[in-house]
C-alpha cells in the first residue's frame, strides 16, 4: 500500500498496527525457541517461565555439535534434499517445456495430473511404498527418501516453470533451431538461461521441502548413517527426560539457513511465485 492512500490517519494507525501485530505473531515462536536454546535447564524449567533470559548460555549448541549423529544428520540432510532439488529442476523443465510448448492431446488433463498429485496426503502411501521399498532393497538408503521427495516436490517446480516458458516468444527457440540447435539443446542454451528466476524459487523452494520433510525420513531412515536432521532433532532426549535446550539449538541450527536462503533470493522467489499471474 502506497503512502497517502490511506483516508485518514486513523486507518493508517490501524493498517501498521496490524501488519506489527502480525509480524510479532510470525516470529514470536521463532525469537522463543531461540531463547530456550541460550539459557540454563534450571531456567528453562522455571515457572512462571522467564521472557527474557537471564543467564545466556551456549552450553546446548555445544551439546549438539559434539554429537556426532547431529553432525552426520546435516551431512544427510543436505545430500537428500540437495539430490532432490537437482532431479526436481532435471525433470521439472523437460516437463514444463514440453508442456508450455508443445502441443498434444490431453495437455489440460496432464497440467491438472501433476496439480492434483502435489494435493496427494502423503501418509496414504507411507505403507505400501514401504512394502515395495523393502523388496528393492532400498529401505534405509538415501534414496528410499529421494524418490518420494522428488515425486511430491517435483509439481509445484512443474508448474512454476511453466509460467515462465509461457511468457518467453517462440522466436528465440526458432532462432536457436535454424542454427541448427535442437529441441534440447534449445532449452539448455537458450530458454533456461532467460527463466533463471523461475529456476531459482523451483530451486529454493524444493530443497525447503526436502529439507523439512520428517514422515517419509522417519519411516525409511532406521539409524545414523541416513537419518536427516530432521529425524534427529526428537533424539536428544532418553527415557528418563528430554533436553529441550538441545532441541531448540539444533531447531535454530536447522532453521537458519532456510531463512537467510529465503532472505537472500526473495527477490526471485516473489517474481517466480507471480509469474503469469498478470497479463499485459
Amino acid at each position: 500500500m502506497k503512502e497517502g492512500s490511506f483516508r485518514s490517519p486513523k486507518e493508517a494507525v490501524i493498517f501498521y498496527a496490524v501488519v506489527i501485530l502480525f509480524v510479532l505473531a510470525s516470529i514470536f515462536p521463532l525469537l522463543w525457541v531461540f531463547k530456550m536454546s541460550i539459557i540454563t535447564k534450571s531456567e528453562l524449567f522455571a515457572s512462571p517461565p522467564t521472557i527474557l533470559p537471564e543467564t545466556p548460555t551456549g552450553a546446548s549448541y555445544g551439546t549438539i555439535f559434539d554429537d556426532s549423529r547431529f553432525q552426520k544428520s546435516l551431512v544427510n540432510s543436505t545430500i537428500v534434499a540437495g539430490t532432490t532439488t537437482v532431479l526436481c529442476l532435471l525433470f521439472g523443465s523437460l516437463a514444463a517445456y514440453a508442456i508450455a510448448r508443445l502441443r498434444f492431446r490431453f495437455r489440460s488433463s496432464v497440467m491438472t495430473l501433476i496439480l492434483a498429485l502435489s494435493f496427494y496426503p502423503h501418509v496414504a502411501i507411507i505403507a505400501p511404498l514401504f512394502l515395495q521399498f523393502r523388496q528393492i532393497g532400498i529401505i534405509n538408503t538415501y534414496w528410499a527418501m529421494i524418490i518420494p521427495d522428488t515425486v511430491f516436490a517435483l509439481p509445484l517446480a512443474i508448474w512454476i516453470l511453466i509460467a515462465f516458458f509461457k511468457e518467453l516468444p517462440r522466436d528465440l527457440e526458432d532462432a536457436a533451431r535454424v542454427d541448427g540447435a535442437t529441441a534440447v539443446q534449445a532449452l539448455r542454451m537458450v530458454i533456461l538461461p532467460l527463466v533463471a528466476p523461475g529456476v531459482f524459487t523451483a530451486a529454493i523452494l524444493t530443497f525447503i521441502y526436502a529439507w523439512n520433510e520428517f514422515l517419509i525420513a522417519n519411516t525409511f531412515a532406521f539409524d545414523e548413517n541416513t537419518q536427516p536432521v530432521t529425524v534427529t532433532i526428537p533424539n536428544f532426549a532418553t527415557i528418563y527426560t528430554v533436553d529441550y535446550g538441545a532441541q531448540a539449538a539444533a531447531a535454530v541450527v536447522v532453521t537458519v539457513p532456510l531463512v537467510l536462503l529465503v532472505l537472500i533470493f526473495q527477490r526471485w522467489i516473489v517474481s517466480g511465485l507471480t509469474a503469469g499471474a498478470v497479463k499485459g
